[in-house]
């Protein structure tokens, strides 16, 4: 049996939710492995809209086992309120279709303010957070101070855990000159809703390893992208965890020998959210037509999200760096009404012509593409669902784009709808 791990190759925002839904059906596990609730995926079914922030795209569907691992770092209130919203809906969920990992590391209140503080004091050195308290979260986990799952099992256990926590937040938050934090209410509003994650815990490394030796198909879902991943991202504005491939056994405690493919969701030009360098932005019309046409609103947030050319350089990279064996092309019919398109295929930074995204942020910003130009196709590819169907300019815009990212295309998505889709090789059958 394949299993699979789908990643973002851009900065994220790529379409992984209407890829992620399809491959949902096909598996029998679903299993979200870093992040938080800062990531969002938006799924139709059946003229239903879920918008998922932490739970795994496959808690939507019947007869599947949907699991947060050790890598996600868990708002236990913002959880608890996204399990609620999707009960009304009519999803079932429970002790058997759902687990989180008792290593999984908490997000609390504190957090989200330092966040806050940090992103208003910081003016023109703003990462650009959704001031969801992601960051100050993995920075408790890896200074080894945070707060787990398990501990929420013993009342002394957490009482000795949070003083160690804020001991660290309140000398912060007193040289900002801000209120410290205070305990007790802090661990009383824990304690309350304890036993409503803590019947979802289970050692999830243990479980995954069962499902091996069932036999059962597991899809590791990632948030954001590669080109937000905390070593091999635009740093420092990334996310604080590492959204590439490898993290997803990292994250849940399988052998690196469980992952089967890596499947990487790519949209058929390029947005970010939030500060950072940008090569290919386009701050003129066709930016605003592309941001229009792709409704390129944040899922979680409403952010608008800036818009440009496709990067053949930056994608071309995440791939390597992220042993990507396929690409799902998104967004293609977004580009439909253009004349021209354009995709970067080299840069230049200080009068010398490069051929990767280098490392250090000064040159990041400094660098200016290098595009090779296409005639448009002026013609609809909205719900095409086969390859032959596309106009002859889109079929060779698709073309060279494999060739210069050297990965095969394995679908191409041609509107939001679930079954426009031009299926060219499933991963969970080769």
């Amino acid at each position: 049996m394949k299993n699979i791990v789908v990643v973002g190759s851009q900065w994220g925002d790529e379409g992984k939710g209407k890829i992620v839904d399809w491959l949902s059906e096909q598996a029998d596990v679903v299993v979200r492995f870093q992040g938080g609730h800062n990531a969002g995926h938006t799924l139709v079914i059946n003229g239903v809209t879920y918008k998922l922030r932490l739970l795994p795209s496959g808690i939507v569907r019947k007869n599947k086992i949907s699991i947060i691992g050790n890598g996600v770092v868990v708002d236990p209130w913002a959880l608890l309120d996204e399990i609620d919203e999707i009960k009304s809906k009519g999803v079932e969920v429970d002790t058997d279709n759902f687990i989180i990992s008792e290593s999984a590391n908490l997000i609390l209140p504190f957090h989200r303010e330092m966040d806050e503080i940090r992103e208003d004091s910081a003016g023109k050195g703003k990462i650009g957070t959704t001031r969801r308290g992601i960051g100050p979260a993995y920075e408790d986990k890896v200074g080894r101070r945070s707060i787990r799952v398990m501990d929420l099992r013993s009342e002394k256990n957490l009482d000795q855990r949070l003083e160690s926590v804020l001991l660290h937040h309140n000398a912060i938050r007193k040289g900002l000159g801000k209120k410290i934090y205070e305990k007790d209410q802090l661990k009383k509003d824990l304690l309350k809703i304890a036993p409503k994650i803590l019947k979802y815990s289970k050692p999830v490394w243990l479980k995954l390893d069962e499902f091996k030796k069932q036999k059962k198909r597991i899809l590791f879902e990632g948030a954001q992208g590669i080109l937000l991943d905390v070593d091999h991202g635009t740093y420092p504005f990334v996310t604080s965890s590492n959204t590439v491939a490898s993290s997803a056994a990292t994250g849940t405690g399988c052998g690196l020998n469980t992952i089967n493919y890596v499947l990487g969701i790519t949209k058929a030009y390029t947005t970010r959210v939030g500060e950072g360098p940008f090569p290919t932005e386009l701050k003129d019309d066709i930016g605003e037509l592309l941001g229009t046409r792709g409704k390129e609103f944040g899922t979680v947030t409403s952010r608008k999200r800036r818009c440009g050319w496709f990067d053949g350089v930056l994608v071309r990279q995440t791939i390597k760096v992220s042993g990507i064996d396929g690409i799902a092309l998104t967004k293609l019919d977004v580009l439909d009404e253009l004349d021209e398109i354009k995709m970067c295929v080299e840069y230049e930074l200080d009068g010398k012509k490069i051929n990767y995204l280098p490392a250090a942020v000064e040159d990041q910003l400094k660098i200016k593409p290098i595009y090779k130009t296409f005639d448009g196709w002026k013609k609809s590819t909205s719900g095409i669902k086969n390859i032959d169907d596309l106009p002859e300019n889109a079929k060779n815009y698709i073309k060279e784009v494999e060739n210069f990212i050297e990965t095969k295309i394995s679908s191409i998505s041609t509107s939001p709808e679930r079954d426009d889709t031009i299926l060219i090789e499933n991963p969970f059958e080769i």
